[in-house]
């Protein structure tokens, strides 16, 4: 990542400067959540994107800048939502902000990072931008919910779970990439990297979704099975109440019925031995590989290699 990084460095200091200024307010809590949540060193993988693909399709100017603090804001506010809606006291590796202030508190200045998106968009004038963030943000709220209503549902189906990532997640990847075309007018470029974008951010929601039953919470900065404790049915159960000896099936099933990780040392051996979590690391290379071949009609360029890094680097990713 930092080799990635390094081809876009002095845009990316750029970026966090610019999200340090945004992040001002009238009001101290505000700012102090604010910071937290951003600073709580997050990959910034979103913004990242926004730059290499501005730069793979022209350059790199203050708009491109100003999408990839936007893209941030957005993605920060799904994350101080999500805390609240899963009652999670642990994000990457300290306390959540609604943790340390409070639900209400954390709600509130997620909406306050929404409205300050909208208004760094308004300043860059574009209403294709627009016109996608608008839908993208709404999508990602349509996600959040639809995820929401599968919670403690035992008969979610594998189409359904990539309805929830689609949505929750891959939309806004997406938007971080074709954003960078519409501020360039590289139309011809526009659904290359949408379609890179929309891929990359699948395959990145599958791998998160191992390193729940697999990942070292060290690293991860959360603990194993917290999917499971809350009742939400990701490829890995999904794969295995189909695949597992039924006694296993029956136990996965009220697992997630009972949003409970009484069992987890059970259905962890189970996930693991029923060959669910080797399907899932295929899927997510099906998805990387496909966002990896939407780059060929791009010009080759530094920054078009680093998109494709970016594919192998979402599969190997501990965290």
């Amino acid at each position: 990542m930092h080799q990635i990084r390094q081809v876009v460095d002095s845009e990316f200091a750029a970026v966090n400067d610019f999200i340090i200024e945004q992040l001002h307010s009238n009001v101290p809590l505000v700012e102090n959540i604010g910071h937290y949540i951003v600073d709580a060193g997050g990959k910034r993988l979103r913004p990242l994107l926004t730059l290499l693909c501005a730069g793979a399709t022209g350059n790199i100017g203050h708009d491109s800048v100003r999408l990839a603090a936007v893209i941030e804001f957005i993605h920060t506010a799904t994350l101080l939502h999500d805390d609240v809606v899963d009652l999670s006291e642990l994000r990457r590796g300290r306390p959540t902000a609604n943790a340390n202030w409070g639900n209400a508190p954390s709600v509130l200045v997620g909406d306050f990072l929404y409205s300050r998106a909208f208004q760094i968009l308004v300043g860059i004038g574009s209403m294709p931008l627009m016109d996608l963030l608008s839908h993208t943000t709404n999508t990602v709220a349509e996600g959040e919910v639809l995820q929401l209503t599968r919670v403690g549902d035992s008969a979610t189906s594998e189409e359904d779970y990539f309805d929830v990532i689609r949505g929750k997640t891959a939309v806004l990847f997406a938007a971080a990439c074709s954003g960078a075309a519409i501020i360039n007018s590289a139309a011809s470029h526009r659904e290359t990297l949408h379609q890179y974008g929309l891929n990359l951010g699948i395959a990145f929601q599958l791998v998160d979704d191992i390193l729940d039953y697999q990942g070292n919470p060290e690293e991860t900065g959360k603990n194993v099975g917290d999917d499971l404790a809350e009742g939400k049915p990701t490829l890995p159960l999904i794969y295995a109440l189909q695949h597992a000896k039924p006694e296993q099936q029956q136990q996965i099933r009220q697992a997630i019925e009972q949003r409970s990780a009484e069992h987890l040392t059970e259905i962890l051996h189970t996930v693991q031995s029923c060959g669910a979590l080797e399907y899932c690391q295929r899927q997510a290379e099906y998805f990387s590989n496909a966002a990896a071949e939407s780059l060929n009609t791009l010009p080759a360029s530094a920054y078009r290699d680093a998109l494709v890094s970016l594919t192998t680097l979402a599969l190997q990713r501990r965290s």
